[in-house]
């Protein structure tokens, strides 16, 4: 049975205590995911490369930056630098994925491509072959704490049976409203990467959260 990777979100987490809200998924997660919005491609401005080096200070695991960001590849040098493990960027920014891909390759760092949830699977499809993983977006990027738009999810099965006929394997992460009440959804739909902020951080015990998902994706 394949392993599926949990990524908790730090995007609803407390930011005066990173080192806290590390402690909750010690253990329990495979990589930690973080949001960065620039206030232009999406509404809200998060956090830039000195957080993701404040995280990379404090964690092992692998760091996947999410570049909700209108020019992702002027940033890539400075977030790798910062401690980034992996990269992703939306397809819908550029005209040109491939250049970004291959920057963030040449930086010898996991190339990762994302697309919203209105955005139709074969869009991807040209370039399947050359990134290591595809996100999924079951939200509209640029807030925290949404619900799913499972209407989305049917994508996931569609990118992975491209891939499988292209003679390519690839990752898919799906990020975006993912809680235990739908966790079984996002599964059977082949998630092989799962996104999870509020539904850990907002929890009252937050790695009581990040367990019963973490018994949940191990036990299906």
């Amino acid at each position: 049975m394949r392993r599926i990777k949990l990524a908790p979100s730090l995007l609803n987490a407390d930011f005066s205590d990173l080192r806290k809200a590390l402690s909750y998924i010690d253990g329990i997660a495979d990589v930690v995911h973080l949001d960065v919005m620039d206030g232009n491609f999406v509404p809200n401005i998060t956090f830039g490369p000195l957080v993701v080096r404040a995280v990379r200070n404090i964690t092992d695991l692998p760091l996947d930056v999410h570049l909700m960001i209108a020019h992702p590849a002027e940033f890539v040098e400075d977030f790798v630098s910062a401690g980034a493990d992996w990269i992703s960027f939306h397809l819908e920014v550029t005209r040109r994925p491939e250049e970004v891909i291959e920057v963030i390759h040449g930086l010898g760092r996991r190339a990762g491509l994302v697309v919203n949830p209105q955005t139709p699977a074969p869009l991807t499809f040209d370039y399947l072959e050359l990134v290591d993983y595809l996100l999924v977006m079951t939200v509209v990027p640029g807030f925290g704490g949404q619900a799913m738009i499972p209407e989305a999810l049917p994508k996931v099965m569609e990118i992975k049976r491209e891939a499988e006929r292209r003679g390519t394997s690839l990752e898919v992460e799906v990020d975006g409203g993912v809680k235990t009440g739908n966790l079984r959804e996002v599964v059977e739909a082949g998630a092989d990467i799962v996104v999870v902020g509020s539904s850990i951080y907002a929890a009252p015990d937050p790695r009581g959260a990040a367990e019963e998902i973490r018994r949940f994706l191990d036990g299906r």
